[in-house]
């Protein structure tokens, strides 16, 4: 058994979890944040059987597009002085880890 952990941009985060539950799966969806741009995110723990992973992923990357957005940045340029000017990110597409799950039990 495996356990898959997709964290994916929110604004995919309907369509994948939807794409998900008709191919079957059985997912618990969490609300999270990223750490760079402080963006929504959404992590998806996926539980199934080890045969099942390369179309689960499949599921996830058919539905997770990367994108590029322009965020401000600030840079400081020495005492008290600060500036924001754009920065263009690439956002979106998936971070999937997949682990071995040793115990499993519905109660």
């Amino acid at each position: 058994m495996k356990m898959i952990t997709a964290i994916v941009n929110k604004e995919d985060a309907k369509s994948v979890t939807r794409a998900l539950i008709e191919e079957g799966f059985s997912i618990t969806r969490l609300s999270t944040t990223g750490g760079f741009l402080m963006a929504g995110n959404v992590t998806l723990l996926i539980g199934l059987e080890d045969e099942k992973v390369d179309a689960c992923i499949g599921v996830i990357a058919d539905h997770c597009r990367q994108r590029t957005e322009v965020v401000p940045s600030n840079v400081g340029y020495g005492i008290a002085v600060e500036t924001a000017y754009p920065m263009e990110v690439t956002v979106g597409g998936a971070t999937v880890f997949v682990t071995n799950v040793e115990r499993f039990e519905k109660l």
